[in-house]
């Protein structure tokens, strides 16, 4: 019985399997051929995603296509090359595309209903909450607590360089970026900067654990929603989730108590919460405590980890390029004794600090691939294809910043290119490191602000240079969907003054 029941079973499991490895060939779009039961995805196993993808789109440019088909396991997803298509999606045709497509089950992970993975009228009505945390005033009342750790950070790097020379920064500017993040987001002092192990880096690091076990769960969940969603699939840590509930409500609990305001992002979303109780919007799908939480929890994952990322990748070019180093060290010397410290004015006056940041950010862009889903039926401009509703689509921003077509000699570490003169010839969709659009980074200004910070203190303080530990040439974690460094990075510091 079990043989005849295999007779029956394997041919028809053959036929779906080829029937959906079929799909974008029936569409006529091209696509790299997949591989049972992985698809494309074969290959994560040894390098990161956005680097499988770059070489896809740079597999297929120049062939004339909008668009080239993927397959995740056996789901065809669609993968974006004309930036012109591109922009379509980010602004033009927003109602087509403003979901993420990121998976998230609120019962099972109440911490990951936030900002990045919420869809439709719940993101939009949160975006427009959250949007008066980010604006310009609010980024001058966080500066001062911004500049207070910054000035500990110089410190801590002080006493470093008396045990040697070579310092490994990749570790350092987290901690930096993590007692920033908690000063402004849950006004607590984290002491990342005094003690490596101290609980919010702990929760920070583990968070962001990447395994093989972890990629295959995210592109699982990410893959197969409907099923995941059955299965109630969790995906954050559960003692990362109780730290953050934990800090979050002890944090409220005694600002309430002790009438304690603070001009933080916690206190933002306090405000929020106790504005829509008294106008009875809470009843009516307003704030909830969990969804408190996750605000906090991805304004703390996303800004420390891609803050001190990009500083770690400037870093790196400025050791291997000393003239640029040297031009922007003489840029943040000027303007420090113009104004006399590092006043948020200040800053904001050092233009070509903020190239070297820009070309940091073209190189290894933090987030190199965003994503969105269909969310009703698209018909692709000039190709008679029609995007099928609930069709992922991946938007390859490394690969964008590698084209030589936008950025001649595309490799190479050059702060000039973002010259105004230059920029003014751009597209405005060549550059894109916090994506573009409705759905673009909500805390852009408050990453460039610290990058910044953090940037001109160590310029104005330590020299760097490559030491014989500098990954050269670089490599990255390969179970990682962000631009991250395989390993340490070691510089060689001196003081400078």
């Amino acid at each position: 019985m079990f043989i005849y029941l295999l007779i029956l079973v394997l041919p028809a499991l053959y036929w779906w399997i080829r029937n959906c490895y079929t799909y974008w060939s029936r569409r006529n779009v091209p696509f790299p051929k997949p591989t049972f039961p992985f698809g494309n995805l074969g290959e994560l196993k040894r390098k990161p995603m956005f680097i499988l993808f770059t070489e896809f789109y740079n597999r297929f440019k120049g062939t004339g296509t909008k668009i080239v088909g993927t397959y995740f396991f056996l789901k065809p997803v669609v993968f974006i090359m004309d930036i012109d298509l591109l922009k379509d999606i980010f602004v033009k045709d927003f109602q087509y595309f403003h979901d993420r497509g990121i998976y998230n089950n609120e019962k099972a992970d109440p911490i990951g209903a936030h900002l990045i993975t919420l869809v439709g009228n719940r993101w939009k009505n949160t975006r427009s909450k959250l949007t008066p945390a980010f604006t310009s005033g609010k980024m001058k009342l966080m500066y001062s607590t911004m500049i207070a750790v910054a000035e500990q950070f110089r410190k801590r790097m002080m006493l470093e360089t008396e045990k040697g020379t070579e310092v490994e920064m990749k570790e350092f500017l987290a901690r930096f970026t993590t007692d920033v993040i908690g000063s402004c987001a849950f006004g607590l002092e984290c002491n990342s900067l005094e003690d490596p192990k101290a609980i919010f880096r702990e929760m920070g690091r583990k968070a962001l654990e990447q395994s093989p076990k972890r990629t295959f769960l995210r592109n699982f969940t990410n893959t197969f929603q409907t099923l995941s969603n059955l299965l109630r699939i969790k995906v954050v840590d559960a003692k990362v989730e109780s730290f953050f509930f934990d800090a979050v409500r002890d944090t409220i609990s005694y600002r309430k108590t002790n009438n304690v305001r603070r001009d933080d992002f916690l206190d933002i979303l306090i405000r929020m919460q106790q504005d829509e109780a008294s106008t009875g919007e809470a009843d009516l799908g307003g704030w909830q405590f969990h969804e408190i939480v996750a605000q906090c929890f991805v304004f703390f994952l996303a800004g420390f980890e891609t803050s001190s990322t990009a500083l770690t990748f400037c870093l790196y070019e400025l050791a291997r390029n000393q003239d640029v180093q040297e031009k922007a060290r003489s840029e943040v010397g000027r303007v420090f004794a113009k104004h006399g410290s590092l006043t948020y004015e200040a800053v904001h006056e050092m233009a070509y600090l903020e190239n070297c940041i820009n070309e940091t950010m073209r190189l290894y862009p933090p987030a190199p691939m965003t994503t969105r889903i269909v969310t009703k039926d698209y018909v692709v401009p000039e190709m008679n294809v029609t995007l099928e509703k609930g069709t992922r689509v991946m938007i390859p921003i490394h690969a964008l910043h590698h084209d030589s077509t936008f950025f001649p000699n595309a490799e190479r570490f050059d702060p000039d290119r973002f010259a105004p003169e230059n920029v003014a010839s751009w597209h405005p969709l060549q550059f894109i490191p916090f994506g573009y659009g409705p759905r673009n980074c909500i805390g852009m200004r408050f990453g460039m602000m610290q990058i910044r910070v953090g940037l001109a203190y160590l310029l104005n303080n330590f020299r760097f240079t490559v030491s014989a530990k500098t990954p050269i040439p670089l490599k990255f974690e390969p179970n990682n969907n962000l631009t991250s460094i395989l390993g340490g990075m070691w510089l060689n510091i001196e003081r400078v003054h």
